[in-house]
């Protein structure tokens, strides 16, 4: 059965008082996160994750990098399942030396608001960190998970705490964390994301532009307001009914105008392609294929 990717987002589990909550050494900002033409354009496996068990994208990894090889890809984000067995690092070594493609950084998930949950949290978390970190990774966007209703205070304090402690773990391994938000983030006037930035102030943005347009949030401000801590996105398309899009440039997502804001507020992080299908969606043609258009549909209409 085909899981689509809003389902799994709702599926997985996976700050103190209101003040401010100083980050003990502030977040890391690269120096190789350098402006324009050396922003990296890179691949999410999502797409490859949907079909498969747990979406542990391990058994699949050398189509994901050799597909993304040939979408002329800058590099890979991967999910973090693969990074929590040590093995994999090896494997993640071969690959990466094979088709001449690094790997960028992974995504993560889990429910930091919960403070029964911080340590086994943040024993995951470091495990993959340092697995990462073994294959150069430099990022983790991080998804603090998803509540019935709105996040309370507590909750909020809650959530900041552990973000701190797995920022603190992250500078030691020279990786970047970043904010990846869904749509219970920044819906609600951004409640959940205004939140965090209220109690970390200078923790860094990863926004995928899709999500925030199904939560009513209009990309292009977003960047206005937000632009100096944005240092990653993730980029889908969807059509006027809502639905994804095979391939970006097939929707009515305006992806020249998102170029232009990030260009005015001097982007220098990474982008990333993660296509998504709906559930029964039945695509046309190779996922390769699909990257690859992908891919030169962002250089014509952002150039990057």
């Amino acid at each position: 059965m085909k899981i689509s990717r809003r389902l799994f987002i709702k599926n997985t589990g996976v700050f103190v008082s209101a003040t401010c909550i100083p980050l003990s050494s502030g977040i890391l900002f690269k120096k190789n996160f350098i402006k324009d033409k050396n922003v990296k354009v890179g691949g999410h496996p999502w797409v490859y994750a949907a079909k498969l068990p747990n979406y542990d994208i391990t058994p699949v990894l050398e189509t994901i990098f050799q597909d993304m090889k040939y979408a002329q890809l800058d590099g890979v984000e991967l999910m973090h399942h693969p990074l929590r067995v040590h093995q994999s690092v090896n494997v993640l070594k071969d690959l990466i030396d094979k088709y001449e493609l690094p790997v960028i950084g992974t995504s993560y998930g889990a429910d930091m608001w919960d403070k029964i949950k911080h340590q086994s949290i943040l024993d995951d978390v470091n495990r993959i960190l340092d697995n990462l970190a073994a294959i150069k990774g430099r990022t983790m966007g991080i998804s603090v998970g998803n509540t019935v209703k709105m996040k309370t205070e507590n909750q909020l304090d809650s959530q900041a705490e552990l973000l701190v402690r797995i920022n603190n773990l992250a500078n030691e391994k020279n990786i970047v964390i970043n904010l990846h938000n869904h749509t219970y983030e920044v819906e609600n006037n951004m409640h959940d994301l205004r939140g965090t930035l209220k109690r970390i102030p200078d923790i860094k943005l990863g926004p995928d532009i899709n999500w925030l347009i199904r939560a009513g949030v209009d990309p292009i401000q977003f960047i206005s307001e937000f632009g100096d801590k944005i240092i990653f996105m993730h980029l889908r398309d969807q059509n006027t009914n809502g639905q994804w899009t095979e391939s970006l440039g097939e929707g009515d997502t305006d992806f020249n105008a998102i170029g232009k804001a990030l260009n005015k507020a001097k982007f220098a992080g990474d982008l990333v392609i993660e296509l998504a299908f709906e559930n029964n969606f039945e695509p046309t043609r190779p996922l390769r294929d699909s990257l690859l258009d992908s891919r030169k549909y962002i250089k014509k209409e952002m150039d990057y």
